[in-house]
């Protein structure tokens, strides 16, 4: 997709096309799962947590099975947290209190994020998640995969592969923080 310099974001998916996705990542996840009664849903902070709840609620009126969910901060576990370099992160990061349950022995986790990009957020999610228990399996589900991994991570439920440039973004709207269900791309400077 080209986008111009001076074009604002442009809509790839709008609130329904979401829904769609999300509801064809839940179907994938009935059929790569036997019985949902060992699944838990994990959210990463903070769209991927609105996704994860979006997501238990039509996983458990799917299967007849209550599906737990629960949301992951990942802060202190990014490896981009480097008071030298200028980015948009904060100096004293402040971990909010994860709810993921403690005894995921027996339990596949799926993980659940808004847009996989480099894949270290999927990484500092796995860190976080591994510290708080060690799950039999875990799964990745995402709503958009843009490309550009830095580390050999992929999804294994995707709603949308959007290949992009280096000086695009994507962003994932939800109507909980934005007002709107909406996958946007945007022109940004060069990375």
């Amino acid at each position: 997709m080209q986008l111009t310099q001076s074009s604002g974001p442009v809509t790839v998916l709008d609130s329904k096309a979401l829904e769609r996705a999300l509801t064809r990542i839940c179907y994938e996840i009935v059929e790569r799962n036997e019985g949902l009664g060992q699944l838990v849903i994990v959210g990463i902070r903070t769209r991927g947590a609105y996704l994860a709840r979006r997501m238990a609620l039509k996983l458990s009126s799917l299967s007849d099975v209550d599906v737990p969910v629960s949301e992951l901060d990942i802060t202190l576990y990014r490896d981009d947290l480097d008071p030298n370099e200028h980015r948009e992160r904060p100096q004293n990061p402040v971990v909010s209190d994860n709810n993921v349950p403690t005894n995921l022995a027996g339990k596949t986790v799926v993980l659940v994020d808004d847009v996989l990009f480099t894949g270290r957020t999927v990484r500092a999610a796995l860190d976080a998640l591994v510290d708080t228990g060690r799950p039999d399996r875990i799964l990745l589900a995402v709503m958009v995969d843009r490309g550009h991994r830095e580390l050999p991570i992929r999804a294994d439920f995707v709603g949308k592969n959007i290949p992009t440039s280096l000086n695009e973004a994507v962003d994932v709207h939800v109507t909980e923080v934005d007002g709107e269900d909406a996958v946007t791309i945007r022109k940004v400077a060069s990375r």
